[in-house]
């Protein structure tokens, strides 16, 4: 489970971003894109938890 608070990225590549919420097994996540705050919701499944170094690099 991947809780409030912590950092992820797509499995795929992506931004840094951080977990907002979760429910009905989707997880909200924000990010900063440059120009503005963006939020979206993803299944847990695509998601990997970034350690806090990795996190730093991929901003």
């Amino acid at each position: 489970m991947i809780l409030i608070g912590k950092a992820v990225q797509l499995k795929e590549g992506g931004p840094a971003m951080v977990v907002t919420g979760n429910a009905s097994g989707m997880i909200e996540c924000r990010w900063y894109d440059g120009y503005s705050v963006r939020r979206e919701a993803f299944r847990e499944e695509e998601l990997c938890a970034l350690s806090a170094g990795q996190a730093q690099l991929a901003s």
